[in-house]
């Protein structure tokens, strides 16, 4: 497998391809999160071709002949025939590619050690308390060089890549200080400028309290509200901000008072609600205007009626739970409530260390009995919408980046009937082959 991990504005193809030869081409369609029964609504495309320049998708159609020549198409873009690649799909199943929008990119060390604790039954907030958990990661990262993180972080946008993913939400939060969250957001900034992967920032220093201000928590949420925050937004180090709201994290006023001052700073707010504990953290999600609350396992029947009135999206993480073993957020009862659900991996070095999308999607049919087309839908065009790129990605329309997914597969049900199985056969991102 060939992999060219630079961004597109290093290569040297024009960034205009013709796919044709497509078996099925299947697509979300819209620039906005679909929500209820619209979570089904995809386009499928037999004998299907994409032709795209400068990176954009310029048509997106049905071949008129089963050998699906590109010429015949071609002759209504003439001025595209002397700099066009032709790539030939084989018959082969075409969607989006894939959206993480909910990761933990950017970390210093592994925590492999609490393992044998986790098979042990030990849960997790005992393991934060006895100085594992997040707080282990803070002092790796806060050791760790930019040049570190960011070759690390680099291999992993490269696995990403392989895998179909072509756009990552990256949160901060393993530093908990002003110079440790900025360097980590300073390593997802030069990621997004140099890596073929988009990479969109979320500051999240809500995400424990650290030891030093653990006698002294308004202290350190001060310091979050009047230093980190402003900061941040003055240099542009992320587009959103997040808040881990938990018992053993920030509760409910913290989180309001944190995320309040984020959006006067002009960031988006998101927010990890109702993980561990159910504290109302979706409801306070939508009154907060938040444009997504992720986790969401212990959600309440409130809750999801909050999620369903309302434009923000239900960010939900099947391998978490399946890595603590813990019980699966009701993805499809936020669905036939009206809500709008998007999945991730939640790719962390604590709670799952996995970053196979395609995986998170499988055991998104499996565990939350998602349908095929559900589940593409919250893999691509709505879990673009949990991070504002609806209007650019996510979908295979006209006007959208040419970002997609060949793959070795005939159709949906066959992809994500293959569990545990890296399927991706080729990736094209803003119209360049990056994977082959």
């Amino acid at each position: 497998m060939k992999v060219v991990v630079n961004k597109m504005s290093e290569s040297k193809d024009s960034g205009n391809i013709f796919i044709y030869n497509i078996g099925t081409l299947a697509t979300p369609l819209g620039n906005s999160a679909r929500k209820g029964n619209e979570h089904n609504d995809i386009q499928i495309i037999r004998n299907a071709y994409v032709l795209i320049q400068d990176g954009i998708i310029i048509e997106v159609g049905e071949s008129e002949n089963t050998d699906a020549d590109p010429n015949h198409i071609l002759c209504r873009h003439n001025k595209f025939k002397e700099n066009t690649t032709f790539f030939d799909a084989k018959k082969s199943l075409v969607t989006p590619g894939f959206v993480d929008c909910h990761t933990h990119l950017v970390f210093g060390g592994w925590r492999h050690k609490e393992f044998p604790l986790k098979l042990a039954g030990v849960p997790y907030l005992d393991i934060l308390k006895q100085g594992g958990g997040i707080l282990n990661s803070v002092e790796s990262t806060r050791e760790a060089s930019f040049d570190e993180l960011f070759g690390k972080a680099h291999s992993l946008l490269d696995e990403c890549l392989k895998g179909g993913v072509t756009t990552v939400e990256a949160k901060s939060g393993y530093g908990l200080d002003l110079e440790t969250e900025v360097k980590c957001l300073e390593v997802s900034n030069k990621l997004n400028s140099e890596h073929a992967v988009d990479i969109v920032s979320t500051y999240m220093g809500a995400h424990a309290m650290p030891k030093e201000y653990e006698n002294n928590r308004q202290v350190y949420i001060n310091l979050m509200i009047n230093e980190v925050i402003p900061f941040v937004s003055n240099q542009k180090l992320a587009e959103f901000c997040d808040v881990f709201c938990e018992l053993s994290a920030f509760n409910v006023e913290e989180s309001k008072e944190i995320l309040r001052v984020a959006k006067k700073h002009g960031l988006g707010l998101k927010m990890h609600a109702d993980e561990i504990n159910n504290l109302e953290g979706a409801s306070t999600a939508t009154e907060l205007g938040c444009i997504s609350a992720e986790h969401l396992i212990k959600i309440s029947d409130d809750g999801i009626r909050a999620i369903a009135n309302s434009d923000t999206i239900a960010v939900c993480l099947p391998c978490t739970s399946f890595y603590l073993n813990e019980d699966f957020a009701p993805a499809k009862k936020i669905i036939e409530a009206g809500g709008s659900v998007a999945l991730a991996t939640d790719f962390n070095p604590g709670s799952t260390p996995n970053l196979n999308m395609l995986l998170a999607v499988c055991m998104a049919c499996y565990k939350y009995r998602l349908s095929p087309s559900e589940a593409l839908t919250a893999a691509t065009l709505n879990a673009a919408a949990s991070i504002g790129r609806a209007d650019t990605i996510g979908s295979l329309e006209t006007g959208k980046k040419g970002d997609l997914v060949i793959w070795n597969a005939e159709n949906l049900d066959y992809l994500f009937y293959r569990y545990g199985t890296n399927l991706a056969k080729n990736v094209i991102k803003s119209g360049h082959i990056v994977v082959t």
